[in-house]
This record gives C-alpha cells, structure tokens and sequence, in this order.
C-alpha cells in the first residue's frame, strides 16, 4: 500500500471513530438536566398559553419552525401560526378568555442539543360560559441553541380521545 493511501486510510477510520463516538451519547448517560430543562421548556409554553403571553410563546418557537396538521392535511411557517394564534393570546390576556395546555408524553427522545417529545396535548378554552377541551397527538421536534430549548416542527399528528389521555397519566414516557 503507498504511504498515501495508508496515510489516507488511517485518516479516515481515526475520522470515522472520532465522528461515531461524538454523535450520540450513550442512553444511560443522558443528564437529568436535559430532561428538567425540557420539561421546564413545556412548563413554559402552558403558562404562556394560561397568561396570554404572546411574546413569551413566540420565543419558545424557532423562527423557521414548521407546523404540521394532520387534520387538517397542511403545513406551513411558524410563524403564519401564531399571526393566527396571537388574538387568542390577547383575548386571554385581557381576561375574556381563558386557556390552558397541558402536556403527556408517550415517547422523548433527546440528547443534549436536540429532542423529538411524543404525546398528547390538551387543549382547553373557556369563554362566556362556553367551555371547549381538545386533545391531540403531537410531535414535536426541538433543538437548543443559545436562546435555550425552542420548537422546530410542531406535528398535529391527529384528534386524540379523552381515555387515550387517561391513559397516557399512568404510563412513564420512556427516555432516551
């Protein structure tokens, strides 16, 4: 073999082994911190919703995040959501409203960067004395940069059952 080619050889696998070992950390030894973290980040996102708190939601969501709808069979920008979320947002600042989400997950999935969370979320509404509750399958996929964890693609996967959130109370998420 000429020493170009065992130099190039030798190259590669120490690149290849250095690329396999920094790509994902072994599942026992995800932090408990990343975990708290997301479930800080989830925390945060029900209690923007709770006080109407469009700027604070808004910055828990990646400005080139997607939404996807299963339902409605669609996607686009972010960022075109919330335009049509924010007069929720503010009805339920002024207090003619009241919202709340509340998350469960039967699957997260997450390293120190980056996460997929699984689950179901719950949706509910109350105004003039009308109530709505909603529950819908979710994925989303979040990455943490320097602004901390936000939500790169949100998939409203598909309408969820009131038993099939039950459910989700008594069964522990796995994590990775």
């Amino acid at each position: 073999m000429s020493k170009n080619l065992a130099w190039l050889c030798g190259g590669l696998m120490i690149m290849a082994s250095g690329f396999a070992t920094s790509r994902a950390e072994d599942p026992s030894e995800v932090s408990q911190q990343t975990i708290s973290e997301l479930d800080a980040y989830w925390g945060l996102v029900s209690k923007s919703v709770k006080d109407g708190d469009f700027e604070g939601y808004s910055a828990t969501c990646h400005p080139l995040g997607v939404l996807v709808s299963g339902v409605k069979r669609t996607s686009y920008p972010l960022t075109e959501a919330l335009a049509k979320w924010k007069e929720g947002f503010e009805e339920t600042r002024a207090k003619r409203m009241q919202a709340s989400v509340e998350f469960r997950f039967s699957q997260r999935l997450h390293d120190a960067k980056t996460a997929h969370e699984t689950g179901i979320f719950r949706y509910a509404t109350s105004r003039d004395g009308e109530s709505s509750i909603s529950y819908i399958h979710f994925e989303g996929l979040l990455q943490k940069s320097e602004a901390g964890w936000q939500i790169m693609m949100e998939y409203q996967k598909s309408i969820a059952t009131e038993a099939e959130w039950t459910a989700l109370a008594t069964k522990r998420a796995p994590r990775k």
